[in-house]
Order: structure tokens, then sequence, then C-alpha cells
């Protein structure tokens, strides 16, 4: 009974330790994610509707040549996306991703209230210049540019955190839940378009007719309430515990790889170093080892006599992050020259919208409001993918998001190229209409046509990309991981500035009018369909070196995804801490016991049938003696 009562008391043990794990399963899912679609739909409204329409502001009010003005927005919007490597460094080293997303959010707050006050007051303008591209100076231009480079800041680093936040009320240690993880991109990409379809027709009607303060008003008022938002939503979140720094254990490899270069790699990989999984910390899981980057695993070889450091000596689950890494570099350069012609559809065809006929009925139509087409077409066509496409491919590929994440993509840069193609012949037809009736320009919507061909593409690749690097990437990388989506979007804006300023440069030396293609402020007098084309051919080519990249690619071993669902739930260490191995050992030996019950009662039984048995044998064992004495 005492052994008995042992077990039960370990039993009871082991439910008080994790049942606080029981009662989060109500936190996480999409109980938790709606309150990051909310942000998401808020605070696009503002930033989606300045990336559409700040081309005209800086054009139009702050007296910006027709080039500047579109490499303004393109570096703007390009410094935005570099910067989510900030904040998805932060969150996966310091502090966990929903502090993050509120720290980066009041940066946010604070660049377009700054933005708003100096488009509220025409004191704050600069006074026109026609011989410079930009007419910024002085105190004007540094309350210009901080305004900027706050905005830019702050919306990055709520890029890098905010999707591995959403992704993170997903636990892939259940079946349902891992499933769920594709829809869960699909809707946040639904999210991000109903927000945008507000701002482009809403906000940037506001900018356009009632003033442009007013419109970034608007923006200041939603992006602040898209926050609270996300803060009323913090019972609900599984938050992820920071751990090493990234970018301090990539460093890591690559020097103790360089150190131990002239060692000799064992033939078996089992002799390389790893972690005992009893030593595994509860925010990594153990990876496999693979044979691609061989250079790499020396790393992971302990030399004799050599005191191990963090900085000679690494295990081989910290190599294969560098490699997983490393092998995804590839995939972000082929999409880079995608989102290349992104920054056309927001900068040259809202100029050419500009002076096209905008009118729809009795509705005058802001140029800016035009993306409003493809964002139409996404809000319908997100829904039918993710209730008729993903079930109806799954049952062909037995892939759980229908398709795998990089075929995703591919899909997304054959349409790119598509789309850029259609952008060459709408503009010819533009500049042939109005060469031949200036005063009556064709309608604004033939735009629609390389708009919506390219918001399909979007939705296949942006969120083919961000499930892609969430998926692949190491348990402490996440945030890191994916903010190559947005690094992608970020080359691809300053790749525009280059290919805007080396295009001029290169045709105004070999055009009879020595003019460059995009040279002046009069689209009628450029060649914009020769640049759209350019960009198409190279769109191609590029989808071929994708193509290549990859079949090359290498997805995460079933033996690594196997490793990391081993390790504990989110938020679970915290609360189990070093008494986990006790209590599941606790839990085995009771269990373990369980099945046994009726064992138990059968001995029991038996031992109670037995006890008059014994007694006889007392009974005649004393006999005996007592015979033995009388003798």
């Amino acid at each position: 009974m005492s052994m008995q009562g042992d077990q039960e008391k370990g039993i009871k043990l082991g439910y008080n330790i994790l049942s606080p794990w029981f009662k989060m399963q109500t936190t996480g899912g999409f109980t938790a994610s709606a309150f990051i679609y909310g942000l998401v739909s808020l605070e696009n409204m503002a930033f989606i509707a300045n990336a559409v329409s700040m081309v005209l502001y800086f054009y139009s009010t702050l007296h910006f040549n027709l080039a500047a003005s579109a490499n303004t927005l393109t570096n703007f919007m390009g410094s935005t996306f570099l910067l989510s490597l900030v904040g998805g460094f932060i969150s996966d080293t310091y502090i966990n991703r929903f502090h993050t997303c509120l720290i980066f959010g009041v940066l946010e707050i604070l660049g377009l209230m700054l933005i708003t006050i100096q488009a509220r007051y025409p004191s704050l303008y600069p006074k026109p210049c026609n011989d410079k591209s930009s007419c910024m100076e002085g105190d004007i231009g540094v309350l210009f540019y901080t305004s900027l480079s706050l905005l830019a800041l702050g919306s990055g680093g709520v890029r890098g955190a905010l999707p591995a936040l959403g992704a993170d009320q997903f636990n892939r240690k259940d079946p349902q839940e891992a499933k769920a993880l594709g829809s869960y991109f699909n809707w946040l990409m639904l999210s991000t378009t109903v927000g945008a379809s507000v701002g482009v027709t809403g906000i940037v009607w506001v900018n356009i007719n009632k003033g442009w303060w007013k419109g970034f008003f608007i923006g200041v008022v939603a992006t602040f309430v898209g926050f609270v938002v996300l803060s009323l939503g913090k019972p609900f979140y599984r938050l992820q515990t920071p751990g090493d720094g990234p970018i301090i254990r990539i460093a890591q490899v690559i020097a103790a790889a360089f150190k131990n270069r002239k060692l000799v790699l064992p033939e078996d990989s089992d002799e390389l170093q790893e972690t005992d999984e009893k030593e595994v910390v509860p925010t990594e899981a153990k990876i496999a080892h693979t044979k691609q980057f061989r250079f790499l695993d020396k790393a992971a070889i302990l030399q004799d006599g050599c005191k191990p450091t963090p900085w000679t000596l690494c295990t081989v689950t910290q190599v294969e992050e560098v490699k997983v890494l490393t092998r995804m570099l590839p995939i972000i350069g082929s999409t880079i020259l995608m989102n290349t012609c992104l920054a056309q559809l927001q900068t040259f065809s809202v100029q050419q919208g500009s002076i096209m006929d905008k009118s729809l009925g009795n509705l005058q139509v802001p140029a800016p409001s035009i993306p409003v087409i493809p964002l139409v077409f996404m809000s319908i066509l997100l829904p039918i993918y993710e209730f008729v496409f993903v079930p109806f491919a799954r049952k062909i590929t037995k892939h759980p998001s229908g398709i795998t994440q990089l075929q995703r993509v591919g899909v997304g840069l054959v349409l790119s190229a598509v789309s850029m193609a259609v952008a060459g012949i709408v503009e010819v037809k533009r500049k042939n209409q109005s060469h031949k009736s200036p005063l009556k320009p064709i309608s604004l919507f033939w735009l629609s046509f390389q708009y919506g061909i390219f918001g399909i593409a979007d939705m296949f690749t942006l969120v083919g990309l961000l499930e892609f690097f969430y998926r692949e990437a190491p348990v402490g990388m996440r945030s890191l991981s994916t903010s190559f989506t947005w690094i992608s979007l970020s080359f691809g804006y300053f790749l525009s500035s280059v290919f805007v300023s080396v295009i001029n440069a290169v045709t105004k030396r070999v055009t009879p009018s020595k003019q460059g293609w995009l040279h002046g402020e009069v689209l009628d007098q450029n060649n914009l369909q020769l640049f759209y084309w350019f960009l198409a051919i190279l769109s191609c080519i590029n989808f071929v070196n994708y193509l290549y990249w990859a079949s090359w690619y290498k997805y995460k071993t079933e033996d690594a995804v196997e490793a990391e669902l081993k390790s504990p739930p989110l938020n679970a260490a915290p609360l189990l801490g070093e008494a986990q191995e006790d209590v599941s050992k606790t839990t085995k030996e009771a269990s373990s016991v369980e099945p046994k019950e009726d064992e138990i009662s059968k001995t029991t039984g038996e031992a109670s049938s037995l006890e008059p048995k014994e007694d006889a044998k007392d009974e005649e064992k004393v006999a005996e003696d007592h015979v033995q004495k009388q003798e």
C-alpha cells in the first residue's frame, strides 16, 4: 500500500506541475491570432496608403522631380524592410516578440505624427527649386528625413517580429495546430489586403481631396488603435522566450570552422560534437546532420588537449542552423527582382494614372487608389485558395499546404514577369492615345491589368516566403528568418533606384535624342514601356535561376522536424524548469503501473485467499516443534 501511495503521489505531483500548461491550451491558435490580424489590418491602412501615394506628395507638394520622388519612396520602402532585421534580431535575442512590436510601434506612430505636422503647416514645406532634384535643406530637411527615418525604423521593426509572433500561437507538436500554421499565413495576407483596401481608397481619397495632413492623421489614429488591439490580446498569447543571439551563434560557427580549417573531418558524423539531450535548452531543438557545406562541420571537431570554448567548438545543431540560413540565401536573391517590379507599380504606375482619365461615372478616382483592384481580387482569391485549392491539391500531393512553399513562390515569379510585360503594352496604348488626342486620355482602369496580375503574384510569393522561412528556420531564429522576406523586398526597392539611375545614364549615351528612358518630368517624352519590358525579360531569366536554386534546396529532414517537436511547447519552459525530467520519469513510472491494475487486484485477491493457508502452516509447524520437544 505504501508503494501504491507513492505512485499516486507521483501522478498527482506531475499533474500539479503540468497543469499550468493544460490551462494554456485556451491560449494561442486563431483566438490569439485575431488580435494580430486586427493590428495588421489597421496598421496597413496607413502604411500601404503611404506606399502608393507618397510619391505624389513628394512630387506635387514637396517639389521633388519625377525621378527623385520615385527614388525617395523606393529608398524609404527599402530601408523599412531592411530594418526588419533589427526587430527580428531583438525579438530573438533580448525581449519577446510581443514587447518588440510595442516598442517599435511607438516609433512608428511618432514618425507618422511628424509627417502629419509637416504636411499640416505650409511653412514647413521647402521652397521650389528648378535646378535641383530635391529642394529639401536646413531644418525643414532635418524634420522630413527624421520623420521618414522613425517611420522606417518603427514599421520595419514591427514587421520583423509580428509574423513570427502570430506563428508562435500554433504549436507544431499538435498535428491540428501544425496544419493550421499554413492557414495562419493565408489569413495574415488577407488581413493585410483588407486593411490596404481601405487605405488605398478611403485614406488616399482624403489625401488627394481634403489635404495630405488629414490623410496622414487618419493613419496615425488607425495605427494607434491597431497597437491597442495588439495589447488587449496579451492574456491569450503564447510568448517565445528569447534565446542566445542568432548573429553571435552564426559568428561562433564561422570562427570555429576557420580555426579548425586544417583538421580532417571524421568519416562518421556521430563523432562530431553534439549537445546531450539533457542539456538542450527549451528554445532549441536538435537538428540532424546534413552533408551540404561540409567545411562548416569542422566547427564541431573536438581537438585533443584543447579546452573547448563557444568560439572554438560548436555543436552539430549549431552548425546546421548556419547551414539552414545559408541554403536560404539563394532563395532570397532569386526573389529580389520581383520586388523591383513591385516598386514600379508604386511609383511610375501611379504617375501614369495621374495623367489618365480618372472618372468612374461622376466619381473621380485618385490614381493611387487603382491598387484596390488587385486587392479586391486577392480578398476573393485568398479564401478560394484556402478552402478550395489547398484541400484539392492536398489530396493529390499529400502536402499539408497543398503545394510546397517554393512551388508557390515560383508561381508568383512567373506572374510578376507577365505583369511587367502587360504594363509595357498598356503604356504604349496610353502614350499613343495621349499623342493622338491629349484631351482624351485612356481610362485609369487600364492599369488594373498589370496591378491585378501582380496582386495574384504577390499573394503566392509573399505568403509562400513567410511560411517557408518560418517553417525552415531554427527555433531560436524564426523572427530573423521571417525578416528575410522583408530583406528581399528591401533589396528590390533599392535595386529599383539603381536601375532607374543606371538605365538613365546608359540610355542617355545610346539614344539618338541623347535623353534617358526615364528623364525629366513628362512621361509622354519618356520610354517607360521599354523599362517595363526590360524588367519583364530580366524576370524571365531570373525565374530560370530560381528553378535551379529551388531544386537544389534541401528541406529539413524528418529527423530534424521530429527533433524539433520533442522540444517543450512555447511558454512551457518557465513553468516546467528543471523539474520536467523528474516529472516525465515519475509520470512514466505511474503510467507503467496503471496497465497492471488488474494484476494488482488479482495479486491482492490471491494474497487474501492465501492468508488461512499461512495460518495452517504455522499451526503445523508449532505442532511439529511440540512433538520434537516431547521426544
